[in-house]
């Protein structure tokens, strides 16, 4: 068995820790917590490739207070060290979350350049709220696996987690 270091990335209220809670739990809580730093959880995940314990690292969301704020923190570059993962997550009623979410793939990229990622693009549920068309996810970023999920119907989250697992344990 190989562990693999997974962190998810996202603006505030994406619902990063709801796909987390998914994930792993298998169940969906609609009480919004907002994760201060972050929240470290474990799952066994059987890839082709064999045994996978990913360590999952929900990490607080990102957004800039304003236009002269950064969306990225000292601490989430800590955060991100030694990651072999990264979920990318953004919330379809908000296409604003898109923006950040590049935003944090570039970063990402720069820090982490030998990680997986996949994007999220959850909430698919409020399909009265949704805002994301989907050819701007066909041009968002070229070669990367997006995903449209729902944490509440719990719609593509296990294919999401697990097709980023396999990526991982085949990476050396």
């Amino acid at each position: 068995m190989i562990t693999r270091k997974l962190c998810l990335l996202g603006a505030f209220a994406a619902g990063k820790t709801s796909l987390v809670r998914r994930f792993i739990e298998g169940v969906f809580d609609e009480r919004y917590i907002t994760t201060l730093g972050v929240k470290i959880d474990t799952k066994l995940v059987e890839t082709t490739q064999g045994a996978v314990k990913l360590i999952v690292w929900d990490i607080e969301g990102a957004d800039p207070v304003d236009q002269t704020s950064e969306l990225v923190t000292p601490r989430m570059e800590t955060y991100l060290q030694g990651a072999h993962g990264i979920l990318l997550v953004a919330d379809g009623t908000r296409p604003q979350t898109l923006e950040v979410a590049r935003v944090l793939h570039e970063w990402a990229l720069h820090n982490a350049p030998r990680a997986a990622a996949v994007l999220l693009v959850n909430k698919s549920d409020l399909t009265e709220e949704w805002r994301v068309e989907e050819g701007a996810l066909e041009t968002w970023a070229p070669g990367l696996e997006c995903f449209i999920t729902s944490a509440l119907t719990g719609d593509n989250v296990e294919r999401a987690f697990s097709l980023l697992a396999g990526q991982m344990s085949a990476a050396t």
